[in-house]
Order: C-alpha cells, then sequence, then structure tokens
C-alpha cells in the first residue's frame, strides 16, 4: 500500500504520483490519497454487478481512497466515487459496504452531480480532485478557509455545494440503490446497517459530525423505507461469499495496520488472534514500528500457509526494498507479478527495484515493464519518471526527453512538458508517433492556440 500526502499548493500536481515514492513507513499523514491493488480488486469485485445494473461500464468508473478517518463516500466529477479510509473500516461486512456502494451509484445513475457548475465541468481531472479535497475538508470542520490551500483561484466556486446532496436526491439514491442489490438477488440489510450507524449524527454540528451525515442527508423517512425493503424483500438474508468476507476482514486489517499506530492494531489484532487476517495486520504493524527482521518473518509464516497470494508477496517487496535489500525484494515481487500478471502498480514497483539494482540487463526489463504500466496508468506520474530513467540508461535520450515531458505535462507542469517535449523533438525521428506525440504536448503546452489543442489531443487518446 502507498500513499501521498497532499501538502501546499503543489498538491495537484502529485496527485497520480500517489504513492509510489514512499511506503507507509511511519504514520500516514491526513487527507492523503492511497492506491492498494488488493483493497480495490475486492471493492470491483462486489461493486461490478452493481455498475452493470445500473448500465453503467464498470471500467468507465474510477474509485479512489482518502486517508481520513472519518465516515464518507461521495461521487463526483461524473463517475468517479471516493471513499474515505474511516469509511472502509468502519464497515463490518461486505453487505455493508455494498448498500454504500449501491447508493452512491444510485447518485450516479441518477445524473446528481451533472450541474455541479461550468467550474467543475471543465476541471482537469487532477484539478478536480483538489476542488473535492477542498470541499471536503471546508464540509468537514465547518470552516470555508480549511480549503484554502486546496481550491484556488474560481474553483473555490463550488466549495459550498460539489458534494452535497439535496434530500430528494438521498431518497432517489437509495430506491435505486436498492433496486440495483434486488436486480443481483443481493440483501439492502447491509445499507440499512450502515444507516444504523449514521443515526444521531445529524444531530451533532462542527467537528463532531460525520462528513457523510453533512453531505447526505439522514432523515427517519429514508431509514424507514429501507426497513420496508428489508422487511419484505425475498433477499434479505442473502450473504456475499466467504471469500468476499475473507477478502473485506483483510481490507480492515490491512487499512488498520497501515493506517493506525502499532500499539492500536496489536490491541486489535493480539497474538491470541490466529486469523489470516490477525496475522496480515500484524504483520505490517510491525514492518511498521519498524521493524524489517520481525516483519518479513511474520510475512513468511503467512506464505507457507498461503504461498501464491500476490498481496503477501508484495508486502515481503516492500518491507524487503525499503530496508534496503533490492536483490531480495527482486524476487518478492517477480513472485507477486507471477501470481496477479494484470496489476500495473505490483509492475511498476517491481521496475522501480530493477532500476535501483542498476545492471544492464535489469534496466533494459525495467523499460518493458514500465512501458506496460504507462499504457494500464497513464496518470501515474511516478512511471513517466521512472521510465524517462530507464530510456535513459538504455541510451534512449529521445524517449527519455519524451517520458518526462509526459511526466511534467500530466503534473499541470506546462512549461516543463514544452521544454521536454521540444527537446525530444530534436532526437526523435521526423513524423513518428513518438515525434507527433512531443509535438502535441509542445504546442499544448504552450499559450498559444492551448485551449484548441487541449481539445485535439484529449480527443486522440
Amino acid at each position: 500500500m502507498k500513499c501521498k500526502a497532499l501538502v501546499g499548493k503543489h498538491l495537484i500536481a502529485f496527485i497520480f504520483a500517489v504513492s509510489f515514492l514512499a511506503g507507509w513507513s511511519r504514520p500516514a499523514d491526513a487527507r492523503s490519497f492511497i492506491t492498494d491493488t488488493e483493497i480495490e480488486l475486492y471493492i470491483r469485485e462486489i461493486a461490478t454487478p452493481i455498475f452493470q445494473s445500473a448500465g453503467l461500464s464498470p471500467s468507465a468508473i474510477d474509485l479512489y481512497f482518502i486517508n481520513d478517518d472519518t465516515l464518507n463516500a461521495f461521487v463526483a466529477g461524473g463517475q468517479n466515487i471516493f471513499f474515505h479510509t474511516g469509511l472502509l473500516m468502519a464497515t463490518d461486512t461486505p453487505e455493508q459496504l455494498l448498500g454504500v456502494i449501491a447508493h452512491e451509484t444510485g447518485h450516479i445513475a441518477g445524473g446528481h452531480l451533472a450541474r455541479s457548475g461550468e467550474v467543475l465541468r471543465n476541471a482537469s481531472q487532477n484539478a478536480l480532485l483538489g476542488i473535492i479535497l477542498g470541499a471536503g475538508a471546508a464540509i468537514a470542520t465547518g470552516r470555508g478557509d480549511a480549503a484554502g490551500a486546496i481550491i484556488q483561484g474560481s474553483q473555490s466556486a463550488v466549495q459550498g455545494s460539489l458534494l452535497q446532496y439535496s434530500r430528494a436526491q438521498e431518497s432517489s439514491a437509495d430506491q435505486a440503490g436498492i433496486r440495483f442489490l434486488e436486480s443481483n438477488q443481493e440483501s439492502s440489510r447491509g445499507m440499512l446497517e450502515f444507516l444504523s450507524k449514521l443515526i444521531g449524527q445529524e444531530l451533532l454540528s462542527g467537528r463532531s459530525r460525520s462528513p457523510y451525515a453533512s453531505t447526505h442527508p439522514l432523515t427517519r423517512d429514508r431509514i424507514a423505507f429501507v426497513e420496508e425493503q428489508v422487511k419484505n424483500s425475498r433477499y434479505s438474508d442473502e450473504k456475499l461469499s466467504d471469500e468476499l468476507q475473507q477478502k473485506h476482514r483483510r481490507m480492515v486489517a490491512k487499512l488498520n495496520g497501515f493506517i493506525r499506530s502499532p500499539a492500536r492494531t496489536f490491541k486489535a489484532y493480539p497474538d491470541t488472534d490466529t486469523s489470516v487476517e490477525a496475522r496480515y495486520a500484524r504483520a505490517v504493524a510491525t514492518y511498521r514500528l519498524p521493524d524489517a527482521k520481525g516483519a518479513v518473518a511474520l510475512v513468511e509464516e503467512l506464505l507457507a500457509d498461503y504461498p501464491d497470494d500476490p498481496f503477501f508477496h508484495e508486502l515481503k517487496g516492500q518491507i524487503l526494498f525499503e530496508a534496503g535489500r533490492p536483490a531480495d525484494a527482486e524476487s518478492a515481487y517477480r513472485r507477486a507479478l507471477e501470481a496477479l500478471p494484470d496489476a500495473p502498480r505490483i509492475e511498476l514497483e517491481l521496475s522501480r527495484v530493477l532500476l535501483a539494482l542498476d545492471a544492464t540487463e535489469y534496466n533494459e526489463e525495467a523499460q518493458t515493464h514500465l512501458e506496460n504500466v504507462v499504457r494500464s496508468l497513464p496518470n501515474a506520474t511516478f512511471a513517466w519518471r521512472q521510465l524517462a530513467i530507464a530510456y535513459g540508461r538504455n541510451g534512449d535520450h529521445g524517449m527519455s526527453a519524451l517520458a518526462l515531458a509526459e511526466e511534467a505535462f500530466r503534473s499541470g507542469n506546462k512549461l516543463d512538458a514544452a521544454l521536454q517535449a521540444n527537446r525530444a523533438k530534436q532526437t526523435l525521428k521526423p513524423h513518428t508517433e513518438a515525434w507527433l506525440r512531443a509535438t502535441d504536448i509542445e504546442e499544448i503546452s504552450t499559450p498559444r492556440d492551448r485551449d484548441r489543442k487541449r481539445k485535439q489531443l484529449s480527443e486522440k487518446k
């Protein structure tokens, strides 16, 4: 699991570099985005049938995870769902999380944020995330100035309304969510249980109040409606599979291990608890003490029982790499990628290790992996930076400059993007695909005709 704190005015430029720069070797800062393949795959697994029932393409919906201890989830900017880690850890079962997902999908299907204003519609994806965090900070604290370091210029126009839903929209999302659950023969009891967690939040104010209660008005009518559905549905006693129950417990344990203090994790998951998720949480907490040797020993015990688990291999690789043992980390990451080949973030982690080993054969392999990564994660700016290093070491300086141009362009640094693109064009063969891409970046990153070229470049993607 990786994270990147959101600090100062350069926050937006780094959102998509999330966390390939540093692991959770120390307590995570508040209000950051995290990336985690295991958690995203689990949530997508339970959410995909809901998205399909709503007539949505699962691949078109982006999931984001915000390291924030409060209970909140929301949609914004179209088909983007945001989850606070506090909400994920507060759900006791996958059915409760599925109820939240069904409700938020109801907001997407209902187009409830389609008219959030010209600023939001025209915002880039990076800027959108900055707006969302700024608005969320204002809502959570009750202070408009809380968003000051995040929202810049005219974007603050949506600060007060971006995440706010009306009572009518909430009821509509509940109805749609239950319809999606019913169509998949799944219980809405989890939705009711989660709403029950929020009872009383409407009476609170300021910092004591859950952001979810602020952005999603909770009424007795809503609860009564869901209660009636649970009472009458033939699927109310349906449970998700034992495998999904296990994946949910692992998600909660993993988040506890990386986000909570080690002492708190050890208390929640004592040695007497021999479940897989408890052992997982203790391994992560031990790594964060920091005790790399002890953490590796705990992970190896898990691997003795589950030798093909990609995420245990991934954790072992992270611990070893951050302990200054890249050669050992390489083997762990290879095993992780072998067990889960379609995992670009794990492939990126392996590439970083290969570049750290800095041998000709490793640099060439890293380049191949990184080219795969940027095709899957084109906005992962850290991957472009690593690819630039790989190209440079392999003697392809034109492509190295183009990769740096991509990094700068996707970070919003138009000046550097134009400079690097121009540099790339001096070396690349004219009229090749790479040369044309460099030309596009250079032109869109200069003031003249920027809006026209931005539109053209977007259409080419």
